[in-house]
């Protein structure tokens, strides 16, 4: 709450010093403190639209209060602190200032060359918009958490299916009972047949001798 307690000293300051109040120059002319009134958003944007700003700004506050209870980043927290801030330090004078409740309007004091009047809580406000662009970009959440890229999906492994295969086609062959595999016959038959007579030749000359 200090942008909020900074914005409302600041005001009070100034329009109870600055009324019929030459503007103060300062630094050479690059800051000037002046009093203006604005009837619309920062920077004296859309000055015929006051209730609607005044709804914005409570839509806003409401929205943050809501989310501060799942706040867990530190830079979320004053993003969302300068934005809390600014946005009730304008609202307060849309509630309190003239020229009624709801439609007062805001006291700008700052001015720079070639812009628009503004306030602290309008300076709190841009300050906040810029660090939500720096933060989405970084891809940090309100609760501090990062999105966790997608990881490809594996390749599934077939070295170990086909070792495995090849182990059970080993394990196959050597059951036992396998028949064995029939091998082919001599190509030579009358070999065979010789071998054979001669092998029964001395048992028929035995039986001759009896």
């Amino acid at each position: 709450m200090f942008v909020l307690a900074a914005d409302v000293v600041s005001k009070s300051i100034v329009v109870a010093r600055m009324p019929g109040h030459a503007p103060i120059r300062l630094l050479g002319g690059l800051l000037t403190i002046t009093l203006t009134r604005n009837g619309g958003a920062a920077f004296s944007i859309g000055t015929s639209m006051t209730i609607v700003f005044t709804a914005i700004a409570v839509g806003v506050i409401v929205y943050i209060l809501r989310a501060a209870r799942n706040l867990r980043s530190i830079g979320w927290a004053i993003t969302l602190g300068l934005l809390l801030g600014g946005a009730a330090g304008n609202l307060l004078d849309r509630i309190f200032r003239a020229p009624g409740p709801f439609q007062g309007h805001v006291v700008d004091w700052i001015e720079l060359p070639h812009w628009p009047v503004f306030n602290l809580a309008d300076s709190s406000i841009v300050c906040a918009g810029v660090l939500v662009v720096l933060l989405a970009l970084r891809g940090i959440r309100l609760d501090g958490t990062r999105p966790i890229p997608e990881a490809s999906s594996p390749q599934p492994d077939t070295s170990a299916s086909d070792t495995s295969a090849s182990d059970t086609s080993a394990s196959d062959s050597s059951v036992p009972g396998t028949p064995e595999p029939d091998y082919p016959k001599s190509e030579y038959p009358e070999a065979q047949s010789a071998t054979a007579r001669q092998a029964d030749s001395p048992d028929r000359a035995a039986d001759d001798g009896r």
